[in-house]
């Protein structure tokens, strides 16, 4: 059967980017288990053609996407909006649609699309054009709709298949506002996020959510994630909230159609790093925000970090599972965070399965700033990653390698997690990358496990009062250095490396976690990644990477995941956390994997193209991989 948008481990194969509606990345085909994995090869493989067409452009681009199974065909999108449908089971080539976008500027974050979105109008006659849909957001902030056999524009969607988003205001630069994830479609009603540019100024974007129509493209509802006007007497912001720009959804959302909801994750507001011109919580900031589809209302949120000055965004999909409990099953809503926390909520009302109590956290902040006096812990699942160091604690593969970082460590302010921003510099661990990212989690509705990729490096964020702004990026013109316009810091955001170029943190860099959400225990963790395609000489040591991209798992006891900084899919055990195989790639597996069964051959799919702010190798490729087909007889 095709891919019709049901659960991810139903005969219909992969529908949505995260397999399912609700992100669980599960799939039920077992033709590929871990006694025969071994074997598998690459059965197909298919360039864009984009390191020819773009060789520019590629070097600030992300292959980021996962591919979904629809209509018959394997559909995904470049980094460049290009939406490509590929036969599932040799790979070619079967149409091609291009936006035309832009590329001769810098986006604020990379040329990226994740993925694509497939709807189907029940209401629409047998073989009508566009009865089944393909919806992608673009870099350039348009909505498009194609036909998903064709891959022709719907005439009856916005204006002549696309929908121009307007940010609301002037851009600071171009590629300040962009559209990086899939948006989702709940009831007929097509919603979408942003990616807006960090750290330039206080009155950046606003995060707005935008709800259309998925026929016509007819604006329904916006939510903006910062309250303002009457919101703002409930106490959680001032008048100083009507020039608060961000806490925008630029992860991948997710549905629950049966109760007619949509969850959120919002990111921090602008700036980053300096709060004082947005006192409060900053309430829907930082938060998992349950939206009734077809009104925009709010049913519930729930806060982890309180006046985020610390970029903590919610990076990923919020997963949707069903939890085996003593009471009887519970829906709920897994959220993996930067932090490398995991609150797992209600679905119904959000409250907090396991718990989550508020702890005091460092104080002593830069003048103007209002810190939260304390922060959201989960009592379970425990943190996935360390969240203190002390220059005793350095790490480096020489004596001379551990002193410099150990001196470097020292320089900074560093209290564990939630120590704000300073001006002599303040160590952020984990960094801002994660934690977990926007790879998010996988989750096996049988044995209750969800498995997520961390990663674990130091970041210096040092604030620059204003006056000396000028004179501190002049003096550094490499480094990142930005102005937060509109408050009285700018900010310098530095990786803590050593002299050999690897993280002063001790390894593992990277770490693949199995999570029992039965009770929120550890079942096990492996580090993930290797050096290889990093470092100049060979190191003997199995130190992992930070990683970017997700996993997948399989009912057959298997974990799929690309991700790390070398170019290799991974397989292993998913009771155990044993390497079982890797498979070489032409390029970094930045991305999340998928499978689906085609003509009776289990395939698993991965884009192999790099992510160049990351170092990894560049490239342009969709890999598809599979077990030898048997000789006829």
């Amino acid at each position: 059967m095709l891919a019709g948008g049901g659960p991810a481990g139903a005969e219909s194969g992969w529908g949505h980017y995260g397999g399912d509606a609700g992100g669980q990345r599960y799939v039920s085909a077992a033709q590929i288990t871990p006694e025969n994995v071994d074997d598998l090869e690459i059965a197909w493989r298919y360039s864009t053609g984009d390191m020819n067409t773009r060789p520019e452009a590629i070097k600030n681009s992300a292959f980021e996407g996962t591919p979904i199974l629809a209509e018959g065909s394997l559909i995904f999108c470049t980094p460049f909006n290009e939406v490509v449908a590929l036969d599932p089971g040799t790979g070619e080539e079967k149409w091609r649609f291009d936006p035309q976008i832009e590329t001769d500027y810098q986006p604020a974050n990379q040329f990226v699309c994740r993925g694509v979105t497939y709807w189907k109008d029940e209401a629409a006659a047998r073989g009508e054009a566009c009865a089944a849909r393909i919806f992608m957001g673009t870099n350039d902030a348009r909505l498009i709709a194609l036909d998903a056999r064709s891959g022709l524009p719907c005439a009856d969607f916005g204006a002549g298949g696309e929908v121009r988003i307007a940010p609301g205001m002037a851009l600071a630069y171009p590629g300040e506002f962009q559209i990086t994830s899939p948006p989702i479609v709940a009831r007929g009603v097509l919603i979408t996020g942003s990616s807006i540019g960090d750290n330039n100024r206080a009155d950046a974007p606003k995060g707005t959510v935008r709800a259309f129509d998925a026929r016509s493209g007819e604006a329904l509802w916006n939510f903006d994630p910062v309250a303002r006007g009457a919101a703002e007497q409930e106490g959680s912001w001032d008048a100083r909230a009507a020039r608060t720009g961000h806490a925008n959804v630029w992860a991948p959302m997710s549905v629950d159609e049966r109760r007619g909801l949509v969850f959120l994750p919002t990111s921090s507001p602008s700036p980053d790093f300096f709060g004082g011109e947005r006192p409060g919580d900053n309430r829907y900031a930082n938060s998992v925000v349950a939206l009734e589809a077809e009104s925009g209302k709010v049913r519930w949120h729930f806060q982890t970090v309180h006046h985020d000055v610390w970029d903590y965004d919610l990076p990923a999909q919020p997963s949707l599972v069903t939890l085996k409990r003593p009471e009887g099953p519970r829906d709920a809503v897994v959220q993996v965070a930067k932090t490398g926390l995991v609150f797992v909520l209600d679905r119904e009302t959000g409250e907090p399965i396991f718990g989550v109590e508020e702890r005091p956290v460092p104080q002593g902040a830069v003048a103007g700033e209002q810190l939260s006096p304390t922060q959201p812990f989960p009592l379970a699942p425990p943190p996935l990653v360390p969240t203190t160091i002390t220059p005793d604690e350095a790490w480096g593969l020489t004596p001379l390698d551990r002193w410099a970082c150990s001196r470097e460590i020292a320089k900074y302010r560093s209290e564990g997690l939630f120590t704000p921003p300073s001006e002599e510099g303040t160590l952020l661990f984990p960094f801002t990358g994660g934690g977990a990212n926007w790879g998010g989690m996988a989750f096996d509705p049988e044995s209750q496990l969800m498995y997520v990729n961390t990663n674990r490096a130091l970041h210096m964020v040092k604030l620059i009062r204003r006056q000396d702004f000028a004179a501190a990026k002049a003096a550094e013109p490499g480094k990142e250095i930005s102005p937060q316009t509109g408050t009285a810091w700018g900010m310098k955001r530095d990786l803590v490396f050593s002299p050999l170029s690897l993280p002063c943190n001790a390894p593992p860099f990277g770490v693949l976690h199995a999570v029992d959400l039965s009770d929120g225990s550890i079942a096990w963790e492996a580090t993930l990644g290797t050096v290889e395609d990093l470092a100049p000489v060979p190191i003997p040591l199995k130190l992992g990477t930070p990683s970017f991209g997700g996993p997948l798992v399989m009912k057959s006891g298997l974990l799929f995941i690309g991700a790390a900084m070398d170019n290799y899919l991974r397989a292993f055990n998913a009771k155990t956390g044993e390497e079982l195989w890797k498979g070489r790639l032409p390029a970094g597996g930045q991305a999340t994997p998928m499978s689906y069964e085609w003509e009776g051959r289990q395939y698993v799919v991965i884009a192999a193209g790099g992510h160049s702010r990351s170092t990894t190798t560049l490239g342009d490729y969709v890999i598809g991989f599979a077990l030898p087909e048997e000789n006829p007889q």
